[in-house]
């Protein structure tokens, strides 16, 4: 069975840098990315429609981790399935910071500060996935990628705080997502196998 590819690998009109796509995001959080419409009030961010305006790479981030986690291989289709590999590696970086007996606001402060944390992009020595990713093509391009990863990376990261304490009751799935993060993507994804 093949790893779970992402919905937006047809999108058409999106900018790339190197072969990084930035694709609209639904945010508050300032940045490159198009904003999307907000979710209406009657809709619970963990049960948003694939078929929604407002659906995006990080819905689809958050709901296809756990499957795709269990996987050692993972083709790359397109340019939105290097940004769910991104989003998978960095949530299960975010799982290794809240701990089980973390409140809310706890585990808020933390996985905002590691959003925050200086990260490296697709050409930096240090960026783990250097063989899947193309550099960018210059300085202004370069921090236009930082800006946009550093909108994902915030984003991701209060998502998956609504997540793990969906109701204000305790970590409710953190048990199951630390679980399943224990696999760990980062080292199972032993081989990427690259578009042409």
């Amino acid at each position: 069975m093949p790893a779970y590819h992402s919905i937006f690998l047809g999108d058409t009109g999106v900018q790339l840098i190197g072969n990084f796509p930035l694709l609209p995001l639904r945010t508050k959080t300032r940045g490159p990315a198009y904003a999307l419409p907000p979710l209406p009030p009657s809709v619970s961010p963990s049960d948003v429609d694939p078929d929604s305006e407002s659906y995006d790479i990080l819905d689809e981030t958050i709901s296809l981790f756990r499957a795709n986690t269990f996987f050692r291989n993972f083709e790359i289709n397109g340019p939105a399935d290097r940004l769910l590999i991104y989003g998978i590696l960095f949530l299960s970086e975010c799982l290794n910071k809240v701990k089980s007996n973390m409140d809310q606001r706890s585990a808020e402060k933390a996985l905002i500060n590691g959003a925050l944390e200086q990260f490296a992009i697709p050409g930096d020595a240090n960026f783990p996935l250097n063989q899947a990713f193309e550099a960018p093509g210059d300085r202004q391009q370069a921090e236009q990628l930082r800006g946009y990863l550093s909108q994902v990376r915030q984003e991701l990261a209060m998502r998956l705080n609504q997540r793990l304490y969906e109701g204000g009751a305790g970590p409710s799935k953190l048990l199951s997502f630390v679980y399943l993060q224990r696999y760990q993507f980062a080292s199972r994804l032993v081989t990427l196998l690259v578009d042409p």
